[in-house]
């Protein structure tokens, strides 16, 4: 019966209420079973192989603005074995720029190096290091390029290419005058005395952020003269 101009009300069966609810809920049910199906799948394993050939890739763009220091500011103690031995130029004055990239193979077995610089006279090259420690700060060195040929030589054209592995990073199991040594090398973890000696390690401070390229010329011997945090490349 129609009350003032309005349809009749029409109320939904017993069983017509049954088939809305189950036509709802069936499509919850089958997501549901996909999912338990999907997660019941077994892990695909990986081709170990891939260790080697794959890789955690991290990089650095160098500056002179990210030394913390100017060659004039040496401590007064170390100016006779680490000061400049020729004409410093203020940090916004240096043309020198740089791009180094690390690329850590995923098993953590080696790591390769390849840095290119500009602006800098590769007959001026002192040293080129790997240091741990967070941006404006001084820290050890964990790899040392010199290692095996000076750093000019290396860096005659203005590029480095270096392949990685444990005995490239820097351990010191003793420190003249100190009982107990302490590490001079680069903490396994900031703040904890354990030194880091493994590619592995590297790769965990790169990871936090706390490695740095630095380069030391004759004109900028003790805080380099240029500087680039590590950081992982964003994808």
């Amino acid at each position: 019966m129609a009350v003032f101009g309005h349809q009749p009300l029409h109320f939904v069966g017993m069983n017509e209420a049954t088939n809305f609810q189950v036509e709802c809920t069936m499509p919850r049910l089958t997501t549901l079973a996909l999912t338990i199906a999907l997660f019941s799948l077994p892990a695909q394993a990986k081709d170990p192989s891939l260790g080697a050939t794959t890789f955690t890739v991290y990089e650095a763009f160098l500056s002179p603005a990210q030394e913390p220091g100017e060659e004039s500011e040496t401590p007064k103690a170390l100016q006779k074995s680490l000061g400049a031995t020729a004409p410093s130029v203020p940090r916004e004055s240096r043309k020198s720029r740089g791009y180094g990239q690390i690329r850590f193979a995923r098993d953590l077995s080696k790591a390769y190096v390849e840095v290119e610089f500009q602006g800098v006279n590769p007959a001026d090259i002192l040293m080129f290091h790997i240091h741990c420690g967070p941006p404006g700060v001084l820290g050890p060195i964990i790899v040392d390029f010199g290692e095996s040929e000076s750093p000019a030589k290396q860096l005659s054209e203005g590029k480095l290419s270096v392949e990685l592995t444990n005995k490239n990073v820097r351990f010191i199991k003793d420190m003249p005058g100190l009982k107990p040594s302490l590490p001079e090398s680069c903490p396994a973890e900031l703040g904890f005395l354990a030194q880091a000696k493994t590619l592995a390690s590297l790769e965990y401070l790169a990871k936090k952020g706390v490695l740095y390229f630095n380069l030391h010329t004759k004109a900028h011997t003790y805080y380099g003269e240029m500087r680039g945090q590590i950081y992982a490349v964003q994808q």
